[in-house]
């Protein structure tokens, strides 16, 4: 069984830091979480309109089986790397670009009373699993904009963050990092609760769920400021940082400099001064040049690859290839295997 768990600012894995001992010139790595965003793994669309969008190029049809078990059969070569993480959600991720705003699929493991879909969540579980086996950390999210419209109100955004942590814990894995909602200062949410001045409250919601003594590391994103275009408003509110477990927070359309000054941001903050904590960047870009940069803070990276519903471009707009099958791909984990030390069999 893999279990996470958070020392300070450091993450371990089964009671030891990830990458124990690790510096790359001249900087500590020993306890970042190296990661990359896969949040479509157990995507679905239950829209018949628009199901067609993602048909693969061999069979002219969409396949959710197909889809969770080629990301399951990709995770050995993701960590050989050294890459010891993903994200994935309930409720996905835009899966055609430049579509924040307008989302006609219907791809949500949580229904409109916050009661969770057995067909996803099963697909979870297998992930979950195999994630577990190899040693491997999921960071879960649970709410995206243009998707969170399904919900019906408040009431049933509680239940979805109660359902699904309990059912989490129910499993009885240990390797699982909860992200309540990507990116919860951007303003294309439906309902308040899941934006920065409420936010906090599901965050202290489902640290509050118990099960045999075990509870999850919760917390939720901040974009780092790349909408508002300034850094100070894309970082965590304090009741964000003071109710969380760790900090999430996005560095996307910023330079190697900026994304630096994203994680200072952050670590400016008087509730993480007071209670120093993890900061994971589990969505950036292509550019691998800014997770070399977010070494040099002290912050482990994540990769965010859209693509172009080909089957071979990205890891976000589905069908999706969940091989190492492009050179930016490529890039970025040669990169994770340079940082970490770890040794890549030709």
């Amino acid at each position: 069984m893999t279990k996470i768990s958070i020392d300070g600012e450091k993450f371990l894995v089964d009671g030891r830091p990830i990458y124990e001992g690790r510096t790359y010139k001249g900087n500590p790595v020993e306890g970042l979480l190296f990661n990359t965003r896969m949040v479509q793994a157990i995507f679905d669309d239950e829209n018949p309109e628009t199901a067609e969008n993602w048909a693969y190029p061999d069979t002219g049809k969409w396949d959710a089986d197909r889809n969770v078990d080629e990301f399951i059969a990709a995770l050995p070569t993701y960590l050989a790397h050294g890459v010891k993480a993903f994200t994935l959600n309930l409720q996905g991720g835009m899966p055609i670009t430049g579509t924040e705003r307008v989302q006609p699929w219907l791809n949500t493991a949580i229904d409109p009373k916050g009661n969770l879909k057995p067909k996803h969540m099963a697909r979870l579980h297998k992930v979950l699993a195999a994630a577990d086996a190899l040693g491997m950390v999921a960071i879960v999210g649970y709410y995206y904009f243009g998707q969170d419209q399904y919900l019906d109100d408040d009431d049933a955004i509680r239940a979805g963050v109660v359902n699904a942590t309990r059912w989490l814990l129910e499993t009885g894995f240990e390797n699982i990092l909860v992200e309540i909602n990507n990116e919860c200062d951007i303003p294309h949410y439906d309902h308040d609760l899941l934006m920065p001045g409420r936010v906090h409250e599901l965050v202290e919601l489902a640290r509050s769920i118990e099960i045999d003594g075990r509870k999850l590391p919760i917390a939720t994103s901040f974009s780092g400021g790349f909408f508002h275009s300034d850094i100070a408003k894309g970082v965590p509110t304090e009741a964000v940082i003071e109710a969380s477990d760790f900090i999430i927070v996005h560095s996307n359309k910023w330079n190697e400099e900026q994304t630096r000054e994203v994680v200072r941001a952050v670590r400016a903050k008087p509730a993480f001064q007071r209670r120093p904590m993890p900061i994971v960047i589990n969505e950036d870009s292509v550019s691998a040049e800014n997770m070399f940069a977010a070494v040099e803070v002290y912050a482990p990276w994540g990769y965010y690859d859209q693509g172009k519903n080909n089957y071979r471009d990205g890891y976000q707009s589905p069908p999706v290839n969940w091989g190492i099958s492009t050179p930016e791909k490529e890039r970025f984990f040669k990169g994770v295997a340079e940082i970490t030390g770890t040794k890549v069999a030709s």
